[in-house]
């Protein structure tokens, strides 16, 4: 069922992208491919995995190895792979994952990387582009220094970790585009471009909701989390009221001015349950009203 639609109203060091500095700033990129690569040494059972971030320089495209997790050596750390050159280079130029059993013998690579990659002792590797909106952002490695198939368990742990990745950098790049668009507007636009950061922050709350993934859930919060601060006041210091998680989804719905009923079917509660979530809200903002829960509520930095 489609979500009823309410009225009455009541910066970037990013992985490849091309949006500008927020007053929201954007957390490191460089986060998610750590937890990229930990997650794929978890649970690919191979014995090295690195991952570097697609960048753009007069030399050309390349992947920058920087993040490493069992290695041995440091021979592999800030090698600059260019597209079409070795492993990482093909798959970053075909868009495809891709692996070698043997990887000094393979006939399907180049080998201007031998030198590094040898001094490491790998002989099985894997590897996976991350592609956002059609564009690689990143390359995730795994590796064997034992000759062998790449099994269906690294295939699915890179592929796995690839689609969270892009997923998060997806949610962060929309997140930022959108408030470039909200700071770059004229002030007389200013309150319906603020509407549509709400409404983006209510979504990305229900979107959480939904998300069965523990670690997509907590990223989709966290955009949440960046959305809000935009509110707070310019004098406001850090929120001493913590509101649950239901009290901030009901509150968000409030916001777009929904009423109990319709913030209930878009948040599959009951509206007995919705009315109990903003009447704990408001106590705890010492609100009277709904509109002055919601007022309170971003001159905290808890809604936009």
């Amino acid at each position: 069922m489609t979500p009823p639609i309410c009225t009455n109203v009541v910066r970037v060091t990013s992985m490849g992208a091309a949006v500008s500095p927020s007053p929201a700033a954007r957390p490191d990129d460089g986060d998610v491919l750590r937890a990229a690569v930990r997650e794929v040494h978890a649970q690919s059972g191979m014995s090295v995995v690195f991952a570097g971030p697609v960048l753009a320089s007069p030399a050309g495209t390349a992947i920058r190895i920087g993040e490493l997790l069992g290695a041995r050596t440091t021979h592999l750390r800030d090698l600059d792979v260019r597209v079409g050159a070795g492993l990482g280079g093909r798959v970053l130029a075909e868009g495809r994952p891709a692996g070698v059993e043997d990887y000094s013998g393979s006939l399907d690579i180049t080998h201007e990387y031998d030198g590094p990659v040898l001094a490491e002792g790998l002989c099985t590797v894997a590897a996976v582009p991350v592609v956002v909106a059609g564009r690689p952002r990143a390359v995730v490695y795994a590796a064997s220094r034992e000759r062998g198939s790449v099994g269906d368990r690294v295939r699915d742990a890179l592929a796995r970790s690839a689609r969270r990745m892009a997923s998060e950098l997806a949610i962060r790049d929309e997140v930022d585009r959108r408030v470039a668009r909200l700071t770059a507007t004229p002030a007389d636009d200013q309150p319906a471009r603020w509407e549509e950061v709400r409404a983006v922050h209510a979504e990305l709350r229900l979107a959480a909701q939904d998300a069965a993934d523990e670690v997509l859930r907590s990223r989709l919060l966290d955009a949440c989390t960046r959305l809000a601060a935009l509110g707070a006041a310019p004098d406001a210091r850090p929120a001493t009221v913590h509101l649950s998680a239901r009290e901030l989804d009901v509150l968000a719905q409030v916001a777009l001015g929904c009423s109990n009923r319709d913030a209930a079917e878009r948040l599959s509660l009951r509206p007995e349950t919705v009315k109990s979530y903003l009447s704990a809200a408001m106590t705890k903002l010492d609100a009277h009203t709904r509109l002055e829960a919601v007022v309170h509520a971003r001159r905290l930095g808890l809604l936009p």
